[in-house]
């Protein structure tokens, strides 16, 4: 229990990373909305690069804390916070590949980490 502090950290940090790819397909619905003439393009662009900044920064100062086995077996939530973003935010729709996909996803995490 003495290490939920810094696996707090470590998610939240995968799911600042999982927002790059929100702004990714919001500038890509912009651009097919109004071309490069758009202005939403750029902001949205401009948050994609903002966001992918700052999750390096702090991806550099969340690894510290860990393996890098276990720090890289934990990002591949960001699969997960991407599929919830897409359906929440998009309205995409959920299949039962995708619930079965982030269900290996999270048993594979489990897996690799859980002696630890």
């Amino acid at each position: 229990m003495k290490n939920a502090g810094k696996y707090i950290q470590l998610h939240l940090n995968i799911l600042l990373f999982s927002l790059t790819s929100v702004f990714s397909k919001a500038a890509s619905v912009q651009f097919n909305r109004g071309g490069l003439s758009n202005p939403l393009l750029y902001v949205f662009l401009g948050l994609m690069v903002l966001n992918c900044g700052i999750y390096a920064i702090c991806w550099q100062m969340v690894i510290k804390k860990f393996p890098l086995s276990t720090a890289y077996a934990h990002r591949s939530v960001y699969l997960v916070w991407s599929q919830i973003w897409a359906v929440i935010i998009f309205k995409e729709t959920l299949t039962w590949k995708n619930i079965l996909g982030m269900l290996i996803v999270v048993i594979g995490v489990l897996v690799v980490t859980g002696d630890e």
